[in-house]
Parts: structure tokens; sequence; C-alpha cells
């Protein structure tokens, strides 16, 4: 039995999109009319609808992401950001995120976010490459992303951005000098990514037909390494695989996540791990955006699945999360919420075949990958959970 937590991080899907990005395999859907303000009363909905459920809890963090959330009317926002306010306790310093494409016509929305109680803006820039932006399929141009970030650093109290690397034809030297001008462009935290080329996606059709000329696995370990150097000198250290911040400026909603903490998840395809009497329940919910609208109108919320998290799912999901942060698995926290000591979850022979290999410490604190265990992180969680 879980122990029940008290903080509750709260997550908001967004649907839809100007245009779909031919890496990108979230739940995002292209829609010129979108009606606003049944949009904003099914969201309200369904967050009253889990509040129900897990009633007293201390806000810590609301998660407006998509899809592209600036998209939604800044007054959705406002409604949804108030009703949370007097569902559940306030944290007193509550971090409210917004995901952002850096586009003028968003970048001019984006005071009315601020206005509506966003305190924390994360832009989706990928690239400061006017080609790649193009290959990626992005809508905005690079004097678009310049301009955006200037804005959002000086309307919003904290604001980061993305990068996507190991692109097509991208080089370790390119890479390099890109960097070099995000860590110039940057304020407290960056999110630097490897392209990953998921199924169903148009890159990934592209990979399989030998369409997609991708850097080799040693250009794209020797990116990953520049990446880690240079930040980590530029005062913005990894504290999360593919995030890096000064001290204090870490997301702490995806921290929620990554730590295993409680959240809810409300609109199309929103995930949720929450503990109701001392059991962790998986939601989700219909990812369909039509589909999900209709539901929530007719009986409150669209919860396609929720499903009881039994101690080896916990154990597997918490490894999974936890070992992608720099400060690895807590051993209080671990037990705490899986209810096993980190000691007994894995095999002895497999932690110490780690260690000796130098890809993973363990001490009376807790466990955590090496710097060269970073570079092959699935595998190093693979060995731990398989053996």
């Amino acid at each position: 039995m879980a122990e029940i937590p008290n903080d509750l991080a709260l997550y908001v899907h967004w649907p839809f999109c100007r245009a779909l990005c031919p890496y990108c395999d979230f739940n995002s859907h292209v829609r010129e009319d979108v009606e606003h303000a049944r949009w904003r009363d099914a969201l309200l909905a369904e967050l009253e609808h889990y509040a129900t459920r897990v009633p007293g809890r201390r806000l810590t963090s609301i998660f407006f992401g998509g899809g592209t959330p600036s998209l939604m009317a800044p007054d959705t926002a406002r409604a949804v950001i108030e009703r949370a306010r007097g569902l559940f306790i306030p944290d007193t310093d509550l971090e409210i995120s917004l995901e952002a494409n850096p586009t003028s016509a968003e970048a001019d929305v984006l005071d009315g976010f601020a206005e509506a109680g966003v305190n924390r803006v994360s832009l989706g820039v990928q690239s400061l490459d006017e080609a790649a932006l193009s290959a990626l399929g992005r809508t905005h141009g690079t004097a678009d992303a310049r301009a955006a970030i200037r804005h959002a650093q000086a309307r919003f109290p904290r604001m980061s951005f993305d990068l996507i690397y190991a692109r097509p034809g991208q080089t370790p030297v390119a890479w390099a000098a890109e960097l070099a001008e995000a860590i110039e462009l940057a304020r407290g935290h960056l999110s630097a990514y490897q392209l990953t080329i998921e199924p169903g996606t148009p890159f990934y059709l592209a990979a399989a037909r030998g369409l997609l000329e991708l850097p080799g696995e040693d250009d794209s370990a020797r990116m990953f390494e520049i990446t880690q150097e240079r930040l980590e000198a530029a005062g913005l250290p990894a504290y999360e695989i593919s995030n890096h911040s000064a001290p204090g400026e870490e997301s702490r909603h995806n921290l929620a996540y990554w730590r295993h903490s409680d959240y809810l998840g409300i609109g199309p395809g929103a995930h949720g791990r929450i503990t109701m009497d001392g059991i962790v329940h998986a939601t989700r919910q219909h990812r369909v955006p039509d589909i999900w609208l209709e539901r929530v109108t007719q009986r409150g919320h669209a919860t396609q699945q929720d499903d009881k998290l039994s101690v080896q799912d916990l154990v597997e999901e918490v490894t999974m999360m936890g070992m992608r942060l720099a400060e690895g698995l807590d051993a209080a926290r671990f037990e705490a919420r899986t209810g096993t000591r980190l000691e007994d979850a894995f095999s002895t022979a497999a932690r110490e075949r780690l260690i000796a290999a130098g890809y993973l410490k363990s001490d009376t604190k807790g466990m955590r990958v090496t710097a060269e265990g970073r570079q092959r992180l699935n595998a190093v969680i693979a060995a731990l959970l398989n053996a």
C-alpha cells in the first residue's frame, strides 16, 4: 500500500495545433474552429469530477500542455486556474506553466496568459537554424524564436525553451555552435532533446524508406556529451536527462512526474497518477477530442482507463522515471511510493555489475546513474528491471 501524499500536480491537455510536426507523436490535432466556451466548460467539469476523488490536497503546480495550449483562449486558462485554486489548497509558490510556439501570432497572446495567472512559459523553439526549422515542419522562423524568447523573458518570472539535436544531417560542430547561441539566449532553464524517431510519424516512415539521413551513433553520442558539458559549464547542469537549469529553476511540475508524485490529468488523452485509499491509480482520458468532449458533456468526465497499480507496476514506473533524474532514486521516497525497500527491489548481482562497469552509483541515500550511465540509460534501466 502506497503512502497517501499531500501534494498534487495538475496537467491540462489542449490537443489542437496549427500544423502537425513530422517528428511528433503527441495527441495533437489540427482544427480550424474550436468552440472555446464549450471546451472551457468541459475542462472545468472534468477538473471538478477528479477533485471529488482527491479532496484536500495541496496544489503545487499546473501545467498546460499539448498540442499547443497557447492556442486556447486565455480566459480558458484563467477559468481553470481559478477553479483549481478553489478546489484544492494552492501552494504559496504555485507554479503555473504554459507551452507555447514562438510564432508572432501566439507571442501576441502571451500577455493575456500572464494576466490569467501563468507565471512560467515554455517555448517550442526546437532549433535556431532556419533550414532545420523548415525540415522539422515548424511554422516559425529564427527571428520569431529570438523575439518570442525576449518577450517571454520580459513578461514572465520564469521561462524555458526547447531544442532538438541529432537532427537529420546535423554534425557535432554545427550543434555546438547552435548551443552556444542558445546559452546566450537562455535564462534559468533550457531543455535539449535528442531526436527520437517515433513509430507512426512521417519521420518514421521516411527513415524506414531510407529518406532520412540521421547522424550516426558516434556523432549522436558526441552531441549528447557537448550538451552536458557546455550547459553545465554555463551554470545550467542537467537535473534530468534532457532538462537543464540553474539551481532552483527546475520545472517543479515535471519533477512531480519524474519523482512519481501524484498528478491529475484532464483533457483528451491526459494521463494521471493519483493515490486513493492507499492505492495508486493510473488514469487516462479518451484521446479523441470530439469523443472526449461529448463524454464530458454527458457525464462530467471522459475517463477511459482507471487501473490500480500493483507493487511491481510501481517499482517499474518509479524506476523508469526516477533514473532519468540526476538525483536518481531516493531510498525513502522509493519505499513510501512502492512499499518496497530500494535494496530489495533489484537483483544484487545486476546492481553490482552496473556499479563495477561505472554506470551506477549506490549508497544509503539512494541510487543514480553516472555520466557514463546516462549515455546508456535505457540499457541500465532494463538491466535493473529484467534481472
